[in-house]
């Protein structure tokens, strides 16, 4: 097999591959990208069987079809040492040569004919989600998605398709990411989504998209990329009992000011204490070691008697990073039992930290 393409071609694919690559053992042939040359298109496919993607281009040269297996960190290290030039890659019995102009490099190859096989969307149930909506409202609840829990299923997101309505969710058991979009389907269903592949679907598409499921697989594509992942096996957590369903105080805030006090006050601490009151709200630093910070804003609130509690910033500094509205409500009950926060669609339920 020989082929040549330019340095940026190669090099943009070889960096969506490496997240798909298995990263601790070089001796495994998951931790190679697969490349085929053939009927003017090239293939490229990386996996570590549990998540995978296919890209197809026609930006190369094929002066000799075929295929050949390759580490796919080091052929994307030797990538990025070369200039900005045509690249040329031949087999040679069990090795790959990579070379330009002076330059020339060597890796051993796998027999690619043991590459692990992707899932086909054959025989596999279609979802109708508009991809624009889909990739927004993931994109809003993944900070809320949990890393490395021993509960499996928290460490994806769940969606959930009702009769007319979808939930996107994501927990970490500390707060509750909620987006709700409106949709009719004849089919109700739930699947749990690693974070990965929710993270890799971001990068990737940006348009249109077709979206495959069955037990165990989930296959996004469009014309250039084909992603798929395995499914998360598990029970959600009910997230709908999780959502306080009464509020004794709703509250309309205004973004640019709350965050603008909320920088100031982190800079001391990450844990803040707000109290409202008639008119304003008063933010102040938990922070045990002789440093202090505190900071009033006017605000048009209304309560009879002053209510505080406290919180990690980092839960309202992600909810307002995912907004676009000029105001949100606030929800509060008690200032020991979970308090929520929403603009339009999108709403997290936040613990707070007991004083």
């Amino acid at each position: 097999m020989k082929i040549a393409t330019r340095k940026d071609i190669i090099e943009s694919i070889l960096i969506n591959a490496q997240p798909f690559l298995e990263r601790k053992d070089p001796t495994n042939i998951t931790s190679h990208i697969f490349l085929e040359a053939k009927d003017g298109l090239v293939t490229i496919k990386a996996t570590d069987n549990e998540i995978g993607l296919r890209v197809k281009s026609d930006q190369f040269e094929i002066m000799q079809e075929g295929a050949f297996t390759a580490n796919g960190k080091k052929l994307l290290d030797i990538v990025r040492s070369l200039k900005a030039d045509t690249i040329t890659f031949e087999t040679n019995k069990d090795s790959l040569v990579i070379t330009q102009n002076s330059a020339k490099f060597k890796l051993p190859t796998f027999d690619y004919n043991e590459y692990p096989s992707f899932p086909t969307i054959e025989n596999k149930s279609q979802i109708s989600l508009d991809a624009l909506t889909l990739i927004q409202s993931l994109k809003k609840i993944i900070p809320a998605i949990d890393t490395n829990n021993p509960k499996y299923e928290l460490n994806g997101a769940l969606i959930d398709i009702k009769e007319d309505k979808t939930f996107f969710v994501g927990t970490d058991t500390r707060r509750l990411a909620v987006v709700e979009v409106d949709t009719a389907t004849n089919e109700e269903l739930s699947l749990i989504i690693p974070k990965k592949t929710i993270i890799e679907i971001q990068k990737l598409f940006l348009d249109s998209i077709d979206i495959f499921y069955d037990e165990t697989h989930l296959i996004v594509k469009n014309d250039q990329f084909f992603l798929f992942s395995r499914l998360i096996n598990g029970r959600f957590p009910d997230y709908q009992r999780i959502i306080p369903q009464s509020l004794k105080h709703q509250l309309t805030l205004n973004k640019k000011s709350l965050l603008e006090a909320m920088k100031m006050i982190s800079i001391i601490s990450p844990e803040i204490k707000i109290t409202f009151e008639e008119g304003k709200i008063t933010l102040q630093s938990l922070n045990d070691n002789n440093q202090e910070a505190q900071i009033a804003i006017e605000a048009p609130i209304s309560m009879n008697e002053p209510f505080t509690f406290a919180v990690n910033s980092k839960y309202l500094f992600d909810f307002l990073a995912q907004i676009d509205t000029e105001d949100f409500i606030m929800g509060l009950n008690e200032p020991n039992l979970p308090f929520l926060v929403k603009s339009q669609n999108f709403l997290t339920v936040i613990m707070p930290i007991i004083l």
